[in-house]
């Protein structure tokens, strides 16, 4: 049976912004109300090269030459399956695009808060939110960022502000996606599958794609804070790009480890939906975000999942390879995502409450 699912409440109580906190003269230390306790053994990895993410060149991966694909096939699997995570290069998107559309969000983020107000809802799948913290109606500790997200696709939204914002955000969703595409498609291969069968299983065409900017101001304390705690990602694949400051962690081998990009490259890790497709033979990572007390951290993160209305099953071909049994129950990418946002995961990992129980 699966699990019910707390719908998420529009009426949160609306707090001040983590820029306008961090923006008091004032404020010298890391208010009560923002303090996350961290253990200190805990720390990220930053110098240790072992610890560094695999890097896939996706000239390669889209190359005419079999060898040379078949080579970043192989790559982006023993990836999934030892890092889920790895970072991409040569992907064909101008790096001036990129730091555009960095530029965009930090316009939006640095507008007035009168102006920012009519984008503030808890609604999980309005258009256009944006926001502070997770969930402050549940929150324990409030987090040390403020979001944007924009739903881009299988309809495309966009914001009238800041200026130039639309333009930038249209042509960014369009380049990402497709490389998104031809990541899924390596994937899927990198399994024994078809190319697009994924794609076709999980009706691709009409996957939620979300533009998700997160703003973390520089903290007094980094210590103290927070700016994303560990979490794993809902969809099937998200890609993320940054600014100048490092701040992604990942969980690998129970060691927090400091993700350090080549310039240009995405950051890409699989999602709570690619672990139920393979049945937990490539995992979603614990990751989490840190603050620094040196400058302001902009992330943009596009996950991209299935159409709302597709369930994830462990796929079949690949059970029957493995001679295993499915591990988890269906349940529409919809109900997963309001899963994610409800005080059910603060209990539980998403993926605990849809994994069948042993006999």
């Amino acid at each position: 049976m699966a699990p019910t699912v707390t719908s998420v409440d529009a009426s949160e109580p609306k707090v001040a912004s983590i820029k306008t906190v961090a923006d008091s003269d004032a404020l010298t230390y890391v208010p009560s109300e923002y303090t996350y306790t961290m253990d200190p053994n805990d720390k990220g990895d930053e110098n240790d090269p072992e610890h560094s993410i695999p890097i896939i060149d996706f000239a390669l991966l889209t190359s005419a030459s079999p060898d040379e694909r078949a080579q970043m096939i192989q790559k982006i699997g023993k990836a999934c399956e030892e890092w889920g995570f790895f970072q991409v290069i040569n992907h064909g998107v101008p790096e001036s695009l990129m730091k555009e559309m960095i530029d965009a969000c930090r316009r939006f983020f640095e507008l007035p808060e009168e102006e920012k107000k009519e984008f503030q809802t808890r609604n999980l799948l309005d258009p256009i939110k944006c926001g502070t913290s997770f969930n402050v109606a549940i929150d324990k500790v409030r987090l040390w960022r403020d979001y944007l997200k924009v739903i881009a696709h299988p309809e495309f939204n966009s914001l009238y502000k800041p200026a130039g914002y639309s333009e930038v955000s249209l042509e960014f969703s369009k380049r990402t996606h497709a490389v998104a595409t031809e990541i899924l498609n390596g994937i899927s291969e990198s399994l024994g599958l078809e190319a697009d069968y994924i794609a076709k299983a999980m009706n691709w065409d009409r996957g939620l794609q979300i533009l998700a900017a997160n703003y973390y101001p520089a903290c007094p304390q980094p210590d103290l804070a927070i700016g994303i705690p560990p979490h794993t990602d809902h969809g099937l694949v998200t890609l993320l790009i940054q600014n100048d400051m490092c701040g992604l962690e990942v969980k690998h081998n129970d060691q927090w480890v400091l993700v350090k990009a080549a310039p240009g490259a995405f950051v890409v890790n699989v999602g709570d939906q690619m672990q139920i497709l393979t049945n937990d033979k490539y995992k979603s990572v614990w990751h989490r975000a840190t603050v620094n007390n040196t400058a302001t951290r902009i992330s943009i993160a596009v996950p991209h999942g299935p159409a709302l209305d597709t369930p994830a099953l462990p796929i079949s071909e690949l059970l029957e390879k493995e001679g295993e049994k499915a591990k988890y129950i269906g349940m529409t990418y919809e109900k997963f995502m309001e899963l994610q946002a409800s005080p059910a995961a603060y209990m539980m990992p998403c993926l605990d409450h849809l994994r069948v129980k042993d006999n």
